[in-house]
């Protein structure tokens, strides 16, 4: 397979170009408001973008965000590279098949395979995947970037050549007159072979760059149940997980996969907030889960939701990831917003 990139920007009324802005003008990125949220997403580019790893999407990195003075998103980690599997910011998305991308098991060295929002990647041995690994890209596919004042619609057309082939569309806008951020996504299957696969959402919370700890609480629609030991670091109590102490510096962590959700989207509902900070988002699906990991260190807190999608050739699934931001009254202290 030659290794071809093909990558271009919609073209942009010059009253927009005002939009692409740049902390650091190496960094395509854009910057959206509604008169309520400002937000600032970073534009994937092959050679100059800010993430160019192989394991989360490129399209629609949010390097911050911020609601009546709060900023939701940032950077939580210390070692920047571009090619780095995790260097990247905000409610990021990875697509896997199983514990693998598509066509990855099959694939011999030096063959390829597909990660859906990245491109075709090439198999270097006969190790077993690795999402913290980073794969030689052979080919980028198709992407169209479209910023306008409020929005960014990004679209990605992908095929391995052997049968799988998609069209990826993603837009990341903010509602009218409303402190929502909203995610719609479309993946079309335009291929000869079903695509069956799952996508989560790391989502990076580091609410006004408060530590992990007490003054964060991560609420639930469905009772929880920790599936791994949180060795004293945290806890679940009632539909909530709670720090019992601040996690120290130099990558003392929490992790632990969740059951306990049914098969309806009402349980895809989740609350994270910090009572120092009094300032918390709700993240709301519009498909059943069908997995969800909680992970974070000190930097971030990350409540990690799964949805399966099984696609025919020709077929098209949609789902749509709300955050809703929101400030706690001063005298609040811990005070709980519930789910309805």
């Amino acid at each position: 397979m030659e290794k071809t990139l093909t990558f271009r920007y919609l073209a942009l009324p010059f009253c927009l170009a005002a939009l692409l802005t740049a902390a650091d003008p190496k960094f395509p990125q854009a910057e959206i408001s509604n008169g309520l949220i400002k937000a600032n997403v970073l534009l994937p580019d092959p050679e100059k973008g800010y993430y160019r790893g192989t394991r989360f999407d490129w399209d629609g990195v949010i390097e911050s965000l911020t609601y009546q003075g709060h900023n939701f998103f940032g950077k939580w980690f210390d070692r920047y590279e571009p090619t780095l599997h995790d260097a990247i910011m905000g409610p990021v998305e990875e697509f896997r098949t199983g514990e693998t991308p598509i066509g990855y098991d099959e694939a011999k060295p030096g063959q390829y395979f597909m990660k859906i929002g990245v491109g075709i990647l090439r198999k270097l041995d006969n190790e077993k995947y690795s999402q913290f690994r980073t794969y030689p890209i052979m080919t980028i596919g198709k992407r169209t970037v479209d910023p306008e004042s409020d929005r960014v619609t990004f679209q990605h057309e992908l095929s391995d050549g052997e049968g799988y082939s998609y069209v990826y569309k993603k837009v990341v806008r903010l509602a009218a007159n409303k402190p929502d951020l909203i995610i719609e996504h479309s993946l079309k299957n335009v291929g000869k072979k079903v695509i069956d696969t799952s996508v989560y959402n790391h989502d990076f919370y580091m609410i006004d760059n408060q530590p992990a700890g007490p003054s964060y609480r991560v609420a639930f629609a469905f009772d929880p149940q920790a599936k791994n030991d949180l060795k004293g670091l945290a806890a679940i109590r009632s539909k909530e997980i709670v720090y019992q102490r601040e996690l120290n510096p130099g990558g003392e962590s929490v992790f632990t996969a969740i059951s306990g959700f049914n098969d309806t989207p009402k349980d895809n509902d989740i609350i994270v907030e910090n009572a120092i900070a009094k300032a918390g988002v709700r993240e709301i699906g519009n498909r059943p889960l069908s997995d969800f990991n909680f992970w974070s260190i000190r930097s971030t807190v990350c409540p990690e939701g799964y949805i399966h999608m099984r696609i025919e050739p020709g077929k098209t699934f949609t789902w749509k990831i709300t955050y809703r931001f929101y400030t706690l009254p001063l005298s609040s202290g811990n005070k709980k917003k519930r789910h309805g």
